[in-house]
Order: C-alpha cells, then sequence, then structure tokens
C-alpha cells in the first residue's frame, strides 16, 4: 500500500508539472551556520519573479489570477477560500486514511511536498487529534522525511481548514538532525529536553516516529508527545476550544513543539521547516537580512520567551 502511495505522489506530481498546474522548483541557496548549527536559506526565484507580476498588476499591467496575492510559504490567505475542502482533482494524490486526503501543496517549497488535510472541516488551531497523527505516521513509518504543523497564522498556516504536511528526506530539505544531534543521547521515549542554542519557549520529546515505525503505535506515541509538549509549554486551549499560535515539527525519533508570537522577522515568513533548518525567501536581500541577524534570532524574535 505505502509503495502504490508514493508511485501515486510522483505520478500525480509529474502530471501537474506537465499541465502546468503545479510549478517546478527552482530555488537557489545559501549555508548559513550559527553555533555551529546549519541553517539552509533557499530563495524561490520563481515565487519572486510572481510578486514582480503582482506589482505589475497594481500599476495597470494584466495579470493572470495565479500571479496575485502570493506569500511564501503557503499561498493566498483568503477567509472565503478553502482548497482543502474540494481539492483541486489535478493536486489530489487519495486518501490516507479514513479522515485525510493527500494534495500536493499548491505552492510546494520542494518535489512531493504534501498536505494531509481533513476530509471535513475543523479549525486548524483545534489540537491536533489522534487520527492527524495516524495520517503522518503512515506517511512517516514507510517514508522517513518530516511531518509539521503551522498552528494559525502567526505559524505560518495559509488556510483555517485542519491540516498536516509532510516533505521528504532529501537534501537542502528541512529535519530535525541537526538539532537532533544536539540533544542528549539515549533517552526514553517521553523524555522532555530543551535545545541549549534555542533561545525560546520550546520543548523536544524523544518519540518512536519516523521510518521503520510502526504506524499504529506511533500515531498513538506522536499524541502522547504532543500532549506532554503542550502541557510543558502550558499551551492550552481557550474559551473557544482553539490553542494559541504553535509549530509542531516530527520526524527522526523526537518531536518539537513551540508556541509562536508572530509570523514574520523582517518581512520573512516563518513557518515550521525555518525550526528545521530551511528558511525559505522571496528576495534575495532577505538572505543578508538573516546572515546579519543570524538564523537563531531570528527565529527567537518570532517565538514566545522561555
Amino acid at each position: 500500500m505505502h509503495s502504490n502511495f508514493m508511485d501515486a505522489v510522483r505520478s500525480r506530481s509529474d502530471q501537474a508539472i506537465a499541465s502546468g498546474d503545479l510549478q517546478p522548483i527552482e530555488a537557489e541557496q545559501v549555508v548559513i551556520e550559527d553555533r555551529g548549527l546549519p541553517f539552509i536559506v533557499r530563495w524561490v526565484a520563481a515565487l519572486a519573479a510572481k510578486d514582480a507580476a503582482k506589482q505589475g498588476a497594481a500599476a495597470g499591467q494584466p495579470a493572470s489570477p495565479s500571479t496575485a496575492a502570493v506569500t511564501l510559504p503557503g499561498g493566498p490567505r483568503d477567509p472565503d477560500f478553502n482548497p482543502f475542502l474540494k481539492p483541486d482533482p489535478a493536486l489530489l494524490v487519495g486518501p490516507v486514511g479514513d479522515h485525510h486526503s493527500a494534495i500536493l501543496n499548491k505552492f510546494p517549497v520542494c518535489l512531493h511536498h504534501l498536505v494531509l488535510a481533513r476530509r471535513t472541516f475543523a479549525e486548524q488551531l483545534s489540537p491536533l487529534e489522534e487520527i492527524d497523527f495516524q495520517a503522518l505516521a503512515f506517511v512517516l513509518s514507510a517514508q522517513g522525511g518530516l511531518g509539521f504543523y503551522n498552528g494559525g497564522a502567526a505559524a505560518g498556516a495559509s488556510q483555517r481548514h485542519k491540516h498536516v504536511q509532510w516533505i521528504p528526506d532529501a537534501p537542502g530539505n528541512a529535519s530535525l538532525r541537526a538539532l537532533g544531534a544536539g540533544l542528549p543521547a539515549g533517552q526514553a521515549q517521553g523524555t522532555v529536553v530543551r535545545h541549549p542554542a534555542l533561545g525560546l519557549a520550546h520543548c523536544f520529546v524523544r518519540v518512536d516516529a519516523g521510518l521503520g515505525a510502526h504506524a499504529e503505535a506511533s500515531a498513538r506515541a506522536m499524541l502522547i508527545a504532543f500532549g506532554q509538549a503542550c502541557a510543558a509549554l502550558d499551551l492550552r486551549s481557550g474559551a473557544d476550544g482553539l490553542l494559541p499560535p504553535c509549530n509542531m515539527l516530527v520526524g527522526d525519533g523526537w518531536m518539537l513543539v513551540l508556541p509562536r508570537s508572530q509570523e514574520h522577522f523582517q518581512g520573512v515568513s516563518l513557518n515550521a521547516l525555518s525550526f528545521g533548518g530551511t528558511i525559505y525567501v522571496r528576495d534575495p536581500a532577505q538572505i543578508d537580512a538573516i546572515r546579519t541577524a543570524g538564523p537563531l534570532q531570528a527565529l527567537a524574535s518570532v517565538g514566545v520567551a522561555g
């Protein structure tokens, strides 16, 4: 089943690129080290061109709908637009379990970037449930890579419809490996630790998640780890049932959870992937802003003190 699933992802991706429904990723990147940690800063040139087209439209020159209101990461933020309720057939891979659909991200940061969206609407800031982790475990256990969640606009989410995301393990893609190497080795599942280089409220939880894990057991372990992290960080649902803005990343045996105070650092949108060591910018000048401040300071500025 899993090999068929990835075959479907690759096939749908190839078809969508060929038809123009999905743009191929062309990016330039630099590596900036901070306290011994490597951060990849990627400039996606195609989206910079779309920004230029948007500016041309503002000046009275024609622009197609596809070139308007583009942001990185995520895409347009129209509260009345829900691309996950009735997914674009050109981007729909198929069902993942009983509650989710796998959809190629319309604004991918890498090849085979997937959205795992609930089939029925739920608020993105409602707490993650076991069914969400089941969808992630289905892919992570068979393919590895990184699962992540942007909880709310301040954490980089572009849509209110409940979804988690997955990217494969590939050069240049975000992962928890670099940060994980700085955590205490040999920790038992459920151990909660902090990373000495991260100057913001956060916690890592050791969890059975990643390539080769038993999917059902891994989903349950991830749910428990997320609960532990939320308790440690005092991330609690409000009267409306919604969590404060936060990010979650999971893969290679660790889960990272952190609360968020804002989305941008000097105009750069920072979502969960930024905490996995890959920062995406829309303009080459923004690379200098990250270099001048240092990636760790940029990340701390969008988090919560702790």
